[in-house]
């Protein structure tokens, strides 16, 4: 019976020791993957953090009347920049001519009348001395005298105000700045503090405001102590860049409790005009890290559940490198770790690869041929 065992196991056996040779001759007999390599160098990298922003105009004014009347001049060209007081608008000034008129009059009686009543207390206080005139009628002329000061006083306070009512009527540039569509016409009746007339912004220079998280503060402070040419740049809407440098203007007073932000104000030359009130950009920020790093082509990278790998040739294996990715400059990108300067990388045929698999320098394999080519 033991006998019998024996002659079973042996041909299973034989059979196992065929299969496991069979096999371990498949993997030895598998061609190496051809693939094309980049070496990692060092070089220059420069680049920017990127953060929306909105421009604004340093000094932006809505104009609105301060008398009631209908328009009657309109002295300006839409769109045009107009400068600091230049006549734009003008209301209806005839009441407040005669308005000011009345009080120049009012003005010109009150003193005529405290010139009498000086006048009189000089005389009565002649009278007093040789005893010719009751006390009465001296405290009479000396209360005369003070309400005709006043009546004065009153004058000159109401002719003030005629004056200012009467320069209301002509509304001026408050700045230079481009002044924009006009909001009434000719003829239009207008209403003390509410009807918007126009609205005139400065353009030269101008702002553009980002919001910061707080984190960022303290850098941003450190710029506006120090910040350089090259510090900010700008991207317009369309993608073309702002070719003007620009440095911080203010940083808001306090930070958001909600959402924990705050608005930095860069200031940015625009004597050309280009850059309007309201138009979105993006403002590019010179990160600190920018100088000589090491660079590899991004078509290099891998990406596995939210990491970052690259194959390095070594001799005729290909070995997996988990690697930390700074920004991306055009073509290439920034490995702040995982690889050093001079190593190989793998840029194409590395789909079908495993760390330690075998590699030959070569055109890669189409997408979707055998690693080995067709039979």
């Amino acid at each position: 019976m033991k006998n019998r065992y024996i002659l079973f196991l042996t041909p299973i056996a034989l059979l196992f020791a065929v299969s496991c040779g069979k096999k371990g001759k498949s993997n030895a007999e598998l061609p190496p993957t051809p693939v094309n390599v980049a070496e990692a160098k060092t070089a220059e990298a420069i680049y920017y953090d990127e953060y929306q922003g909105t421009v604004t105009a340093l000094n932006i004014v809505e104009l609105r009347s301060q008398v009631s009347g209908f328009i009657t001049g309109i002295f300006f060209k839409e769109g045009d920049v107009v400068p600091q007081g230049k006549e734009l608008y003008e209301i209806d000034r005839r009441k407040y001519v005669a308005a000011y008129n009345q009080a120049e009059a009012n003005l010109g009686s009150a003193n005529a009348n405290l010139v009498k009543a000086q006048k009189d207390i000089d005389r009565y206080n002649m009278l007093l001395q040789n005893d010719a005139v009751a006390r009465q009628t001296v405290d009479q002329a000396q209360a005369a005298y003070l309400s005709s000061k006043g009546d004065v006083d009153v004058a000159k306070a109401t002719v003030l105000s005629a004056k200012t009512d009467l320069s209301y009527a002509t509304i001026t540039a408050p700045f230079t700045g481009r002044i924009g569509i006009s909001q009434v016409r000719l003829g239009s009746q207008v209403s003390p503090g509410t009807t918007l007339l126009n609205t005139i912004s400065s353009e030269h220079p101008i702002g553009v405001d980002v919001v910061i998280n707080e984190q960022d503060i303290a850098r941003f402070y450190k710029l506006k102590q120090s910040g350089t040419d090259s510090t900010f740049k700008l991207k317009l809407s369309n993608d073309s860049a702002y070719n003007e440098p620009g440095k911080v203007l203010a940083i808001d007073r306090g930070v958001n409790n909600q959402t924990g932000t705050v608005t930095v104000r860069i200031q940015f030359p625009n004597k050309q005009d280009v850059l309007k009130d309201g138009m979105s950009c993006v403002l590019q920020v010179l990160n600190s890290e920018s100088g000589n790093r090491l660079i590899i082509p991004y078509k290099a990278i891998t990406e596995q559940m939210g990491e970052f790998f690259v194959f390095v040739s070594q001799d005729t294996i290909a070995l997996q490198h988990k690697v930390k990715l700074g920004p991306r400059i055009g073509a290439n990108v920034v490995i702040m770790s995982g690889i050093n300067e001079g190593d190989k990388v793998i840029t194409d045929g590395f789909q079908r690869l495993r760390d330690k698999g075998k590699i030959t320098l070569g055109k890669p394999a189409a997408a979707g041929a055998p690693a080995g080519g067709a039979k």
